[in-house]
């Protein structure tokens, strides 16, 4: 199975990116979890990207918080998918990661999730592994179904 690379600004995205770190876990898919910023370290990042097909990866996440560059700085050196998660920071409550994040130029598309979505990442990129991974994609609708299954019974639990 491909691996997936979890890739954060800071060691401050850490409580957020967490959450995509079990979501993985979870799925058992293999993951590795590195901090390497866009801005002050441009060539770790670069490199990263750049070699990460080779090193069996078949998509990316990166967690960016502010100016969030790294999703876009990450996908200019590869061309795996690259999910950005914009985190949400006290000044602008994560719309200034999200338009960073969401707003590629055309050509280098980043796949963009909610302000700290980091889940939904994770499942996000679940299911691109999924589209070759015939047993992942069963472990996805398996869980589709057990979440199904617990807001129906929260329904029939429903009283007013």
């Amino acid at each position: 199975m491909k691996k997936v690379g979890l890739i954060m600004g800071s060691d401050s995205d850490l409580p957020v990116c967490e959450a995509a770190a079990k979501q993985l876990k979870a799925l058992e898919i293999p993951y590795e979890v590195h901090i390497y910023s866009a801005h002050r370290t441009p060539d770790q990042a670069a490199s990263f990207a750049a070699n990460a097909r080779e090193k069996g990866f078949g998509a990316i996440i990166a967690a960016a918080g502010k100016a969030a560059h790294l999703a876009g700085a990450l996908a200019a050196r590869t061309t795996l998918p690259v999910i950005g998660i914009p985190l949400k920071s006290s000044e602008l409550d994560g719309m200034d990661a999200l338009l960073s994040t969401v707003q590629m130029p055309s050509g280098m598309p980043v796949a963009t999730v909610a302000i700290n979505g980091a889940k939904n990442a994770a499942l996000l990129a679940a299911q691109i592994l999924a589209v070759e991974d015939a047993a992942l994609a069963e472990k996805l609708d398996q869980m589709r179904k057990e979440n199904a299954a617990a807001v129906l019974a929260k329904d029939a639990a429903l009283e007013l």
